[in-house]
């Protein structure tokens, strides 16, 4: 079976990591030693930001 392949790419999910204070567990664990919460934190704050960036791009093309 294979493994379905992340949107987001490391280095943002890093940041987002770093953001949300989680990047030293990530570090020392992997993505798997963090809590269930924490993941849904980070896909929240991931859309969050998507969503920001989407409304900043219809604003600039209304203009």
């Amino acid at each position: 079976m294979s493994r379905r392949r992340g949107i987001m790419s490391d280095a943002f999910k890093m940041e987002l990591a770093k953001d949300l204070g989680i990047y030293d567990t990530v570090k020392s664990e992997g993505w798997g030693g963090i809590t269930t919460r924490d993941a849904g934190n980070l896909v929240k704050r991931a859309i969050q930001i998507a969503e920001e960036a989407l409304a900043n791009q219809n604003n600039k093309s209304s203009h």
